[in-house]
C-alpha cells in the first residue's frame, strides 16, 4: 500500500497530509476513498517539524488503528486531525448518496455542519459587532420591535441565555403547512402572533436553544442588508478559499459532491419544512474547509484577540465543572486555564465534530452523513493520541 502525500497553503501556512492509497476501482466499489490527486509538495518548516517529530509519526500508526476501528463501526464521512494547522492524519470512507454506489466521498466532499454552523453565525455577529454596525447589548426588539419577549440582549442569544422555547418543538402545532419549507422571518413572526411560553427568565441561566441563532441569522441579514448566505459567502467563505462550503438553500439544485443525509442503515433522510431556517444549521463544509476556518481564527486575519476572547469566553457559571459555552463556542476549560473550543452538530443523519484543543493549536474534524454517534464519542480516544485528556462531546 502506497501512501500519497498532499500539500496545500492556507493562510500562508503549509498544510501537510497522509493518507492511505487504494485502486480507484476499490474505492468506488468499497466506498474506502483516497483524497484527490495529490498536489506538488510545498512544506514550511513548521511543518516539516510536526511531521518529523517522533511522537508525530507515533501518533499517526494510533490513528490508523483508531480509524479502522471507527469504520467497522458503519463510519460514512470525512476526518482530519491536525497540529499547528499541519494535517498528519486525513481519510474519507464512504458513499455521498447511497442511491449511487460511484459518489465516493472524497476531500471535496461538503457536509451539512448541523449546529457547527452555529460557529460561523456566531462569529458573523461578532463582525458586524468590530464594524460597529451592531452591540452585543442591543435588544432583540432594537431589529424586531414587535418581538414579545421583553429583556434579551444579543448576548443572551449568543451564549444560550435567553430562555426562549425551540421553534423546532412549538412550531410543530402551529405552522400550518408541513409541505412548504418555514424561513426565519416565518419563525419570527408565529412567535409575535402566538407567543410560546419562555422557558425561563431571560439571562439567568444556560439553555441550548436552536430559536437563538435562528433569530441571529435574521438579524445577521438586517444589520449588513444581504442575504445571510451572501454575508457568510463574502465575509467568510470566500476571503479564506473555502470554495467548498456553502449555505443550504432547499429549493435549489443538489451541489457537486453535496453529501446527501442518510439514517443509520444507508435509507436517505429527507428535508423536512424546518430546512429553510438557517443561522442554528445549513451550512455545509468539507473537512478541509474547516481546517481554513479554525486556522483563520489564530491568525488574527479575521478577528482582534479581544474579540475572539470574548467568544472564548465562559458565560454560564450555574453549575461547576469544566463544561460552558462562549459566543457561539462550547468549551472546556481546566483548572490551569488551558480549553477546548469546540461545537458539535446532529441534523438529520448528518453527525459532526469541530474540536479545537487551543493549547497546541490541535484540531479534530470529522463530519458524517450516515447517523453514527461514535462520531461524538471518537474525540476522548483521538485527544488522549495527541496527548490530551479530555471529556465525550455532545451535540
Amino acid at each position: 500500500m502506497k501512501a500519497a502525500y498532499i500539500v496545500l497553503t492556507i493562510s500562508g501556512m503549509a498544510l501537510y497530509a497522509i493518507t492511505a492509497c487504494q485502486s480507484n476501482a476499490a474505492n468506488n466499489k468499497e466506498g474506502k476513498n483516497k483524497a484527490d490527486t495529490p498536489r506538488t509538495e510545498v512544506l514550511s518548516e513548521t511543518a516539516m517539524a510536526v511531521l518529523n517529530a517522533p511522537s508525530t509519526k507515533a501518533q499517526q500508526v494510533e490513528l490508523n488503528s483508531f480509524y479502522r476501528d471507527m469504520v467497522r463501526g458503519g463510519f460514512n464521512g470525512s476526518m482530519i486531525v491536525a497540529k499547528k494547522g499541519v494535517i498528519i492524519f486525513e481519510q474519507y470512507h464512504g458513499l455521498e448518496n447511497y442511491r449511487n454506489r460511484n459518489s465516493a466521498i472524497n476531500d471535496s466532499s461538503s457536509f451539512q455542519l448541523a449546529s457547527v454552523s452555529k460557529t460561523f453565525t456566531a462569529m458573523g455577529v461578532l463582525s458586524l459587532m468590530e464594524k460597529g454596525k451592531l452591540g452585543l447589548q442591543d435588544s432583540v426588539q432594537k431589529y424586531y420591535p414587535q418581538f414579545p419577549y421583553k429583556g434579551i440582549t444579543l448576548q443572551m442569544l449568543l451564549s444560550h441565555r435567553s430562555g426562549l422555547p425551540n421553534y423546532l418543538y412549538f412550531c410543530d402545532s402551529i405552522w400550518p403547512d408541513k409541505d412548504k419549507f418555514l424561513t426565519n422571518e416565518d419563525v419570527i413572526q408565529l412567535m409575535i402572533k402566538h407567543r410560546p411560553r419562555i422557558q425561563h427568565a431571560p439571562g439567568t441561566h444556560f439553555q441550548y436553544c436552536n430559536t437563538n441563532y435562528m433569530l441571529l441569522g435574521a438579524i445577521i441579514e438586517k444589520v449588513s442588508g444581504q442575504k445571510y448566505a451572501e454575508f457568510m459567502q463574502q465575509t467568510f467563505f470566500n476571503p479564506l478559499g473555502m470554495t467548498n462550503t456553502f449555505v443550504y438553500d432547499p429549493s435549489s439544485a443538489v451541489r457537486a459532491h453535496q453529501t446527501a443525509s442518510h439514517k443509520y442503515n444507508g435509507q436517505l433522510e429527507p428535508d423536512t419544512y424546518f430546512d429553510g431556517v438557517f443561522g442554528d444549521k445549513g451550512i455545509y463544509s468539507t473537512a478541509r474547509d474547516m481546517l481554513k476556518w479554525d486556522q483563520a481564527l489564530y491568525n488574527g486575519q479575521l478577528f482582534s484577540p479581544e474579540t475572539i476572547k470574548a467568544a472564548y469566553t465562559p458565560y454560564s457559571h450555574e453549575k461547576p465543572g469544566i463544561r460552558n459555552y462562549g459566543l457561539g463556542w462550547r468549551l472546556m476549560v481546566y483548572p490551569d486555564s488551558s480549553e477546548i473550543v469546540y461545537h458539535n452538530g446532529w441534523w438529520h443523519g448528518n453527525n459532526t465534530v469541530f474540536n479545537r484543543i487551543i493549547k497546541d493549536t490541535s484540531t479534530i474534524i470529522i463530519l458524517g452523513n450516515k447517523y453514527n454517534r461514535n462520531i461524538y464519542r471518537a474525540v476522548k480516544p483521538v485527544s488522549a493520541i495527541l496527548g490530551h485528556g479530555t471529556e465525550d462531546g455532545e451535540e
